[in-house]
């Protein structure tokens, strides 16, 4: 059993440590998704039936694990996805994220129901952290979550599309999940078990959803918070909301959700700089496609004209690799990250970081590469011939940035 940071080798030896650190529902909130887990599961199950090829006799010296997106570099073809409730796995949990992201050189996201304000987070670091929209009935919020992620200087503006009501959760149900937690004998025994826990999170004021408390009428407890959130989520989201926030955010925009090449197309249609494949961790449409399944056809579809990401299911550096191979400009994470945080707060996710860059690199070696930027799609065994001669979204050719 794994009880130090510096002894973790794995994404795998974090969610233990976080499991043992972290209440049940806010690290069952991380570690579980919609109805069967079928989707979340795959997601993880497809990057295993990809083979890589191993190389020989290359000059493997000096490797630059190195990328850029939307035009600025990075350390590596990564980003850190939005996760709600980050700081109920770690006291101002967005702001130590950002941190570790910042060091690593890779874009850090809020989201919408982070626990930490935008304002908060954006006065902590020095790099630009991107913003994650969630669109609500509310349209003077989303307006006002618009104007201050400009203020904030936020370097994206993430529109989440696969959000127009929530997934059923069993999980989440079953443990009362709550931020902050609802009074309940189930809640006091999930927070009294974790002490370290109690005590870690006295030393911040920031326990509800930040970016909500404060911005909205009327909403200032448990009771009221719960409420707006059950019914904000807005089912006529549509092509024509989106362009509306095209019009409104002046800077990149990403549109996360995208499974179907159609989908990608109206991406394009509407202006946006970038897309993510994603079936949201699988805590949505339970039994629809993992997202690696999807990304090579997607990122064929549309070649240059947008930048494609994607996430659910990384777990390693190799994963990170074979998503670059297949399509991906960039690969994003969630429940690493948030292991690493449950499991030691900034330094957890730094360790998090740091395993999956140490993998990308030795798998880069051993598979004759020494820069990503050249066309991966070669370093791929698969036997599904339609991904063979994907042009790689990290090559120069498709570097339209």
């Amino acid at each position: 059993m794994v009880r130090r940071l510096r002894d973790a080798l794995t994404i795998d030896d974090l969610r233990a440590m976080s499991r043992r650190r972290v209440p049940r529902m806010f690290y069952q909130y991380c570690d579980s998704g919609s109805y069967t887990q079928s989707t979340m599961e795959r997601n993880v199950d497809d990057f295993a039936k990809i083979s890589l090829r191993q190389r020989i006799a290359c000059d493997i010296s000096d490797r630059n694990t190195g990328s850029t997106i939307l035009g600025r570099e990075v350390g590596m073809p990564l980003g850190l996805a939005p996760v709600g409730m980050t700081g109920m796995h770690h006291p101002d949990g967005e702001i130590a994220a950002a941190f570790a992201a910042e060091k690593a050189g890779v874009p850090f996201t809020l989201g919408t129901l982070s626990i930490t304000p935008l304002e908060a987070v954006v006065d902590a670091v020095q790099a630009p952290i991107w913003f994650q929209l969630y669109v609500v009935k509310d349209r003077d919020f989303v307006r006002s979550l618009i104007d201050r992620a400009k203020a904030a200087q936020c370097g994206a503006l993430v529109v989440t599309l696969d959000l127009q009501l929530t997934g059923q959760r069993h999980v989440d149900l079953r443990n009362g999940l709550s931020a902050p937690p609802k009074p309940s004998l189930s809640a006091a025994w999930q927070i009294g078990s974790k002490p370290g826990w109690c005590l870690r999170m006295l030393r911040t004021k920031h326990r509800s959803f930040g970016n909500i408390v404060g911005h909205v009428a009327d909403v200032n407890s448990y009771s009221s918070i719960a409420e707006w959130t059950a019914h904000q989520f807005e089912p006529k989201l549509d092509w024509d909301m989106i362009k509306m926030f095209r019009d409104l955010w002046p800077g990149p925009l990403v549109l996360k959700g995208v499974q179907e090449v159609e989908d990608a197309a109206k991406c394009i249609e509407v202006g946006a700089d970038a897309l993510i494949v994603s079936n949201h961790g699988g805590r949505q449409l339970d039994g629809a496609a993992s997202s690696i399944s999807k990304l090579p056809a997607i990122a064929q579809a549309v070649g240059d004209k947008i930048e494609v990401y994607m996430d659910g299911g990384i777990r390693s550096g190799q994963d990170v690799l074979k998503a670059a191979a297949l399509g991906a400009r960039a690969a994003f994470i969630g429940r690493p990250y948030i292991f690493g945080l449950g499991a030691g707060g900034e330094p957890g996710v730094t360790r998090a970081l740091d395993i999956i860059a140490k993998e990308l690199s030795i798998t880069m070696a051993l598979c004759g590469l020494r820069t990503l930027d050249c066309d991966l799609s070669s370093i791929i065994d698969y036997p599904d011939s339609t991904l063979r001669g994907l042009p790689c979204a990290n090559s120069k050719v498709a570097n339209h940035a």
